[in-house]
């Protein structure tokens, strides 16, 4: 008599193990195992027949002409690489209510009106709500059909059944197979719609978008497996309370992940943000605590503000916080300022403020962060037309940065007139550079 195995399975991280667990080694949950079905362990040992495959050498590989078609949005088409990829699945995420749904939406509609047929699955919403929602984004007509269904199977029958360019699924942790027993939104089966959702994506030539929950922790709920099952992961940023959204590729097959699209929210939905820039900083008279920097994301070269406010404080520790900025490069430049410059911050409270909502990850604002700060210190503003640009070394010394012309460029197009740079370019530009090659050098230009 053949010997029975059982497999448990974590059912916030997918962990495997052969016994029942109380708490996950993985994810550290408790009483999240259940025991998995003997269909479901057969589903799992997925075997692959390469009879019909055999090893090719890669000289004799054919290269696979990749075929794209605009998603009608300029910066949704930046993201994800130049537009949608025939055959493509996407998984996006964000917050509730940062506008996954509706820029889907205003896609969908945008295609159908360019002759694509579209097919919106929606398990969370009726169709009259998304009626509602498309009567105000405008983006009704009739090649964008509407399908409220959770069942997988009635899901492809109905997918396969015309020729659809696109797919919306609204949401993953709603849709589930009826092979799989456990719950809708289990580890088991997202994994199991997700796969199968790939299948029909590459069988059908079908880009196929899905909307994925996220976690309080802020990555997308599910198994991880579900991010190396898809093509280009896609997550949403942004305060749902402000007008700005930046949508940035964590995963991207086809195409690179350091751009990122810049979206307004209107009345009539998500839009491309035209002037980038300008939602990043404000042309309002000289204020202290206020220095411009410009930072690149990507193929891009973006002007923000950095705000900074320095007040004594009241507590034997001061307080430091930073909004859109490390905090712990900013210890390293406050612990500079006491070295070199001899200012005593260790009495001041210092709060830094990066505007328009944007996360800096490059050590290009590191002069513009300090010159915020000695401006807020000594109460002295800045001139509103002039730009620091350059990284700081813990020996104080100012450090060039990469594609200085290009952000240059960027600064004439708005109006700038002065930069202050560690070194000089040596192409032409209509901004005068001053050169300041160490932190000491500057307090002595401002």
């Amino acid at each position: 008599m053949a010997k029975k195995t059982s497999l448990f399975e974590c059912q916030h991280c997918g962990y495997q193990s052969s016994k029942w667990l109380g708490k996950c080694n993985n994810c550290g949950s408790w009483e999240s195992f259940i025991e998995l079905k003997a269909s479901q362990i057969q589903d799992l040992k997925i075997i692959s027949d390469t009879s019909h495959n055999p090893p090719l050498p890669i000289t004799q590989v054919a290269y696979e002409n990749i075929k794209r078609f605009s998603s009608t949005q300029e910066e949704f088409d930046i993201v994800l690489g130049g537009g949608i990829v025939k055959g493509g699945l996407y998984l996006i995420g964000g917050s509730p209510g940062v506008g996954k749904s509706t820029l889907l939406l205003k896609v969908s509609g945008g295609l159908a009106k360019e002759g694509h047929n579209v097919l919106y699955v929606s398990g969370e919403e009726s169709a009259g709500q998304i009626k509602m929602r498309a009567d105000r984004l405008q983006c009704v007509h009739e090649r964008l059909f509407l399908l409220n269904e959770i069942e997988l199977n009635i899901i492809k029958t109905h997918l396969v059944s015309k020729t659809y360019s696109i797919c919306i699924i609204d949401s993953i942790q709603t849709i589930y197979s009826s092979q799989i027993l456990s719950a809708a939104g289990s580890v088991s089966q997202v994994r199991e719609v997700t796969f199968e959702l790939m299948r029909i994506a590459k069988a059908y030539g079908i880009a196929i978008f899905i909307i994925g929950h996220i976690t309080k922790e802020g990555s997308i709920a599910g198994p991880r497996v579900l991010e190396h099952m898809v093509d280009c992961v896609l997550y949403f940023e942004g305060d749902p309370s402000k007008e700005l959204r930046i949508l940035r590729g964590f995963k991207n097959r086809f195409g690179t992940t350091s751009d990122v699209g810049i979206f307004e929210m209107k009345s009539d939905g998500l839009v491309s943000a035209k002037n980038a820039s300008k939602l990043f900083f404000s042309s309002k008279t000289k204020t202290s605590g206020s220095a411009i920097t410009v930072l690149l994301e990507g193929s891009r070269a973006l002007i923000l503000e950095i705000q900074a406010l320095v007040s004594e404080s009241s507590f034997a520790a001061p307080k430091r916080s930073a909004t859109g900025f490390d905090t712990n490069r900013l210890n390293m430049l406050l612990a500079l300022l006491e070295k070199k410059l001899e200012i005593p911050l260790n009495r001041y409270d210092v709060f830094i403020n990066v505007t328009g909502g944007i996360k800096i990850t490059e050590t290009s604002a590191d002069l513009a962060v300090i010159a915020s700060i000695l401006s807020s210190f000594k109460n002295r503003p800045l001139n509103s037309d002039v730009a620091f640009i350059g990284e700081v070394s813990l020996i104080g010394d100012i450090r060039e940065v990469s594609q200085i012309d290009m952000r240059l460029k960027e600064m004439e197009n708005y109006g700038f007139k002065n930069a202050i740079l560690s070194k000089r370019p040596k192409s032409q530009t209509k901004i005068k550079c001053f050169e300041v090659p160490e932190v000491s050098k500057l307090l002595d230009w401002m």
